[in-house]
């Protein structure tokens, strides 16, 4: 054992390459993986959910659209396939899972619509069309509100964010908190013990 999480900032533990396999509204997506990243060995459950009942961005889209949490990069590189106009922002604090996000994009033929950075090396004046997220529940409590807080703020006056969280991992309760933060919130859809939650002004 390791002291390493998919948040850690610099994973000490040795990568080991894989590749994931997985198909979101018709398209077949092989991208680059490794240890020491979220979900490393396949593409995560929730974030299935997630792509397949939560509202993809239209062809049309220009974005700017973000990821929170991007791992390895399965959402960002849905988004920026789903809309290859758009600009996708792919954040996360695991340097590895950037480096992985950054090769994926290339994979999907999006380097140059894809910015993959670190939390703070987002510029601060950017508003986000779209947020999408699968939220690292397992930083705490505290730590995901801290997280959302920051984030969340950032979508444009008329930006939807779609998050995914387990039921069991207290998916209704973030519900209520979110809208006591004087979120809208709708649950868009549940499936296997997800909620895709859509958050709107």
């Amino acid at each position: 054992m390791t002291g390493d999480h998919y948040f850690t900032a610099e994973p000490t533990t040795p990568a080991q390459p894989r590749e994931v396999e997985f198909s979101v509204a018709g398209r077949d997506y092989t991208l680059a993986s490794s240890s020491g990243v979220f979900s490393a060995a396949r593409l995560d459950p929730g974030t299935a959910v997630l792509l397949r009942k939560a509202e993809l961005p239209a062809h049309d889209a220009t974005g700017p659209l973000l990821d929170v949490g991007c791992g390895f990069g399965p959402i960002t590189c849905v988004l920026a396939s789903s809309a290859p106009a758009a600009t996708v922002w792919a954040v996360d604090v695991n340097q590895r899972a950037r480096d992985l996000t950054a090769a994926n994009a290339a994979r999907v033929g999006a380097a140059d619509r894809v910015r993959v950075a670190a939390p703070d090396d987002v510029p601060a004046d950017l508003a986000f069309a779209e947020i999408w997220s699968n939220p690292p529940i397992h930083i705490g409590k505290a730590e995901l509100h801290e997280l959302l807080l920051r984030w969340l703020p950032r979508l444009a006056p008329d930006g939807v964010a779609w998050l995914v969280v387990a039921r069991h991992l207290g998916g209704d309760s973030l519900h209520r908190w979110l809208v006591e933060q004087g979120w809208q919130v709708e649950r868009h859809a549940s499936q296997k013990g997800f909620r895709v939650l859509r958050v709107t002004r």
